[in-house]
């Protein structure tokens, strides 16, 4: 069996996180950033987020990355950016929050950071997604790691062209897992997760790839594939095909 660690999709994203850790080392929180004792930590707490470098806690760096109302979020984000990734890769944060996660890149505005901070977070993200297609067991699924890249991003399109073109059973297996997972939502017009983006726009998005790729890779599941289709339809020819009464469901 092939060693994951030793794959060139894991090489990369190891170099990713290598490069967070170069390019964001002596980040720290703004000196009069401020947040609530209440409700987010103590005084000394905050203070960590001024020192740079130091290692946090897993609690604090959670309650860090996930407050929504930091002065300067990005300057937070950029000091806890390189230990915060690789929490991410190892599986620290529940599928459930992976919405929450990309939802703090996108708060940051990142993509306004300086070029060379810009494009090590691309990196991370898009090594991150390479890897995790090919993984057989990721420690985030891809259904929930695109949701975040997503989030991030604000943007489906990258994350789908690599998916799409990855020749790759493991890629094939974690469409069909996806897929499976979407089609209740897409069929009902919604998309498969809680966005703070153009949600109409990426719902088509969505099912207008899986409609154009799933078929050719996915040429096991019948009845998937006829769920894509009856999703990719506009809804009086959905409504009156005759396979949505039995698909519906």
């Amino acid at each position: 069996m092939t060693n994951l660690d030793d794959t060139p999709a894991r090489a990369r994203l190891d170099r990713a996180l290598d490069d967070l850790a170069v390019t964001f080392h002596g980040m720290t929180a703004r000196a009069d950033e401020t947040q609530c004792v209440c409700h987010w930590g103590s005084a000394d707490e905050l203070a960590l987020l001024k020192v740079p470098d130091l290692e946090l806690d897993p609690d604090l760096l959670r309650r860090t990355w996930r407050a929504p109302d930091w002065g300067d979020h990005g300057a937070v984000l950029r000091r806890v950016l390189p230990q915060f990734a690789r929490a991410l890769v190892g599986g620290a944060v529940p599928v459930y929050a992976t919405g929450e996660v990309g939802e703090s890149f996108a708060r940051s505005g990142w993509h306004r950071w300086p070029l060379r901070q810009r494009a090590s977070v691309r990196e991370f993200l898009h090594a991150w997604w390479t890897h995790s297609l090919t993984d057989p067991a990721p420690t985030i699924p891809a259904h929930a790691l695109l949701t975040l890249c997503t989030e991030a991003s604000a943007t489906l399109t990258p994350w789908l062209a690599a998916w799409e073109a990855l020749d790759h059973p493991t890629a094939d297996r974690h469409l069909a897992e996806a897929a499976t997972l979407w089609a209740r939502d897409l069929l009902t017009d919604d998309l498969p997760w809680p966005t703070w983006h153009d949600e109409d726009a990426l719902r088509t998005e969505l099912v207008t790839w899986l409609a154009r790729h799933a078929p050719a890779r996915l040429q096991a599941h019948d009845a998937l594939l006829h769920r894509i289709r009856l999703a990719s339809l506009p809804t009086p020819a959905r409504w009156d095909d005759p396979h949505w009464r039995a698909h519906r469901r």
